[in-house]
């Protein structure tokens, strides 16, 4: 009695406790996370003994949290949410990922971190928290768009987030970065893996399907919670994570078509798991380590916002969003949480870390979860100051840009992208995989091979080491010129299916746009490969000199991007003065020029979407100038022109005060030239 005594002594302390301090935070208007975490420190054993939970009990119960955690998040995954998040989401989470792996990896080695430990570290900083993102989102009633498109973000990241638990799984067994032994491993894993699967998709859905249809809530829940655990357990026989088997449970719960229903059932045993979960984190908090690594964990906070920040911010960009959206990103996916406790706890476990990484994760989620609501609640001022300062032919650019992604949106419904398209992608992947085998092969077996060389051919030693590096760099380079190469032939085949070139004999209207548009998607195609490919590599470079040759590509790839920009603003100027004449038909009415606007698109393409906005008595925004319209940071439309009377303005800088009368010229997308025209109508609060 005195076993079960103490189990129900320490689960009602921990309950009672996280309530009262999820309720102050809440009073405060702070993240209910900080309140779990607050009162693990509170009853642990590193604070005055007020009250105190048994520590491995509490850790027990938070391995049920995990694992509910886990199989909620994989429920939440299905195909056709994920056909839904589409190639954009898996863009951004590349770019984003590959960036803060990178990154993080360097800044665990600056810190003196051994090789395994900075691959746990770079994983802990790379992962947003989606429990705290939800949390923020609903207490500042976040616009359903940018919702969906950050959870879109989310849920790509969160199946990155496993396959990373697999792969340090693997690591913290091997001990070592082997080539040999990590791919032994991974092919252990893909087996098992694939075994657990093809088993999973022939009885899970089916028997979830059976048991819903008996209309018993209760025997669906325990259903389904029984195959959560029995995955769970299935994949710690087999030494992996249980985080690992729970997700992969909920994904095949999902395929059966009611894991919405079965969700809704799980989420209030997920909630008070998960709580006594954090709970259990805060248990470990040790306020003097804390202090101690305050440092590093000061440091690497600011990583984790400006990484992700930026990593996000251009994911977006790049795939469309404009760039006060981009922004808003950025900062709500700048912070950590669950699944970077998941991986220190598991790098603890295993002992594959020193367990001071601990507290700096820690530290470092609590850091970045106090932001987290503020960066969110000034996310759009912060877009909109950042979209008001770039250079000319930087905004210039930006309001264009969009709506190339669009065109090329619309050609890929259309099936004009060509098998073209399709060949080059495929090429791509391949000379990468290649190109990052041989760089770690030549990393990880150089040496071997030298030396079993030498043995052969003692009398020429020397020319031994230098012909096998030589032999190495030989076959890199042909691989790099050609990804190189090819690179280049995608982004020329993606501009020509958003801009087709003019038939032969005709005048080009499209090539200045066209060639803004080549550029710009070859820097981030080059960033999209190159980034993931050197967060695959970082363990095996020289050190921080690996990364030089990439900086140096891409310093040049954003010269030639400025070059193309600044010829751009040249020929959007001689657009503007067209359009303008075109729209300067004395007595026309608002359909005419809407049509002269049509015709002048198809002259003109490259130049977006095109629509006019006359100014009439009573506007709003009438003796306002356009920088405090604000129209491009706002809905991410441009005015390209203003027609006043005879005269004419182009390419405006934002000084110019909007007259009665004034006829505005718009660019940018279906959705921003919408957007605009309800801006111009009435002065909102944001």
């Amino acid at each position: 009695m005195h076993g079960d005594s103490l189990f129900l002594e320490s689960l009602a302390v921990v309950l009672c406790v996280a309530a009262a301090t999820t309720v102050l935070c809440q009073r405060v208007h702070l993240p209910v996370v900080l309140g779990y975490l607050l009162a693990g420190v509170l009853i642990g054993p590193h604070t005055p003994p007020l009250l105190v939970a048994d520590a491995a009990i509490i850790g027990t119960l938070s391995q049920l949290g995990v694992i509910l955690l886990m199989f909620y998040i994989g429920m939440e995954l299905s195909l056709r949410k994920l056909a839904e998040v589409g190639p954009r989401g898996f863009a951004v989470v590349l770019v984003e990922l590959g960036l803060m792996l990178s990154l993080g990896y360097v800044a665990g080695r600056l810190a003196g971190f051994n090789p395994i430990e900075c691959a746990f570290l770079a994983a802990m900083l790379a992962i947003s928290s989606t429990t705290i993102i939800a949390r923020t989102f609903e207490e500042q009633q976040v616009p359903a768009r940018m919702r969906e498109q950050v959870f879109g973000t989310l849920v790509i990241e969160d199946i990155f987030a496993i396959l990373l638990i697999a792969m340090l799984t693997t690591l913290a067994t091997t001990r070592s970065l082997d080539f040999a032994g990590l791919a032994a491993a991974a092919g252990r894993l893909g087996i098992f893996l694939t075994v657990l699967m093809m088993v999973g998709l022939l009885i899970v859905p089916r028997l979830i399907r059976f048991v819903v249809s008996l209309k018993r809530p209760e025997t669906t829940l325990v259903t389904s919670v029984g195959v959560c655990f029995a995955a769970a357990l299935a994949a710690q026989q087999y030494q992996y994570s249980v985080a690992l088997g729970a997700f992969l449970a909920g994904c095949l719960v999902a395929e059966s078509g009611e894991g919405k229903r079965i969700a809704a059932q799980v989420r209030p045993l997920r909630d008070m798991f998960t709580a006594v979960f954090f709970v259990s984190v805060g248990l470990s908090i040790d306020p003097a380590q804390l202090l101690a690594q305050s440092g590093w964990i000061v440091l690497f906070s600011a990583l984790v916002v400006v990484g992700k920040f930026i990593g996000v911010a251009i994911g977006f960009f790049a795939t469309g969003s404009a760039v006060r959206a981009s922004a808003q990103a950025g900062l709500a996916m700048g912070q950590i949480g669950e699944f970077s406790f998941i991986i220190a706890g598991l790098g603890v476990s295993l002992g594959a870390i020193d367990s001071s990484l601990y507290p700096i994760a820690v530290g470092v989620s609590c850091v970045t979860t106090l932001l987290t609501p503020f960066a969110v609640k000034h996310s759009g001022r912060i877009g909109e100051w950042i979209d008001g300062r770039l250079p000319r032919p930087l905004q210039t650019f930006v309001s264009l840009y969009g709506s190339w992604i669009e065109q090329l949106g619309r050609a890929r419904q259309r099936g004009t992208l060509g098998a073209r398209v399709g060949r080059l992608t495929r090429l791509i992947l391949l000379d990468a995989a290649l190109l990052v085998a041989l760089l770690i092969a030549s990393s990880v077996g150089g040496d071997e091979v030298a030396t079993f060389l030498k043995r052969k051919l003692p009398f020429a030693a020397d020319a031994v080491r230098w012909s096998v590096a030589f032999g190495f760099v030989a076959l890199a380079v042909p691989l790099a010129l050609g990804l190189f190469r090819l690179i280049r032939a995608l982004g020329v085949a993606l501009a020509l299916a958003a801009l087709p070139a003019a038939p032969e004999g005709h005048v080009d209207f499209a090539q200045a746009p066209r060639r803004a548009f080549v550029v710009a998607l070859q820097l981030g195609l080059m960033l999209l490969v190159a980034l993931p490919c050197l967060a695959l590599l970082q363990p095996f470079l020289p050190g921080i000199r690996g990364t030089l040759p990439l900086l140096l590509l891409v310093l040049v790839a954003g010269y030639a991007f400025w070059r193309s920009a600044t010829q751009l603003q040249g020929h959007v100027r001689a657009g503007a003065e067209a359009l303008v004449a075109a729209v300067a038909v004395p007595g026309a009415t608002a359909d005419e020029q809407a049509q002269a606007l049509d015709q002048m698109e198809q002259l003109l393409p490259g130049l977006g979407d095109l629509a006019s906005f006359a100014l009439e008595p009573g506007n709003p925004w009438l003796g306002r100038t356009l920088a405090e319209v604000n129209l491009r940071a706002v809905t991410a439309a441009t005015v390209l022109a203003i027609r006043r009377g005879d005269d004419a303005v182009l390419t405006p800088d934002g000084k110019q005060a909007l007259q009665q009368g004034d006829v505005l010229i718009l660019t940018g997308t279906h959705d921003a030239i919408d957007g605009a025209r309800v801006h111009l109508r009435s002065i909102r609060k944001r």
